[in-house]
């Protein structure tokens, strides 16, 4: 089978690909459309998690580095 893939996950639609003829329609078939906006919004939670883990330790290391040199007061 001669897949071209343009990102993670993607592949080509070819008439005999399982995926694109029983799993991909069963799935959209299966699931209610709260279903479906349910999950999405549970992936976009997901990463504003992580993105707030990300956050803070960047805080952290930002507010947590050494003082290089000395304060001088210029009169």
């Amino acid at each position: 089978m001669d897949e071209k893939t343009t990102g993670p996950g993607a592949h080509s639609h070819d008439a005999g690909c399982f995926f694109c003829t029983t799993a991909i329609p069963m799935l959209e078939n299966i699931w209610s459309d709260a279903t479906r906006n349910h999950f999405r919004n549970s992936r976009v939670e997901f990463l504003k998690g992580l993105r707030s883990l990300i956050d803070e330790r960047i805080d952290h290391l930002a507010h947590h580095e050494e003082q290089k040199g000395t304060k001088v007061t210029v009169e």
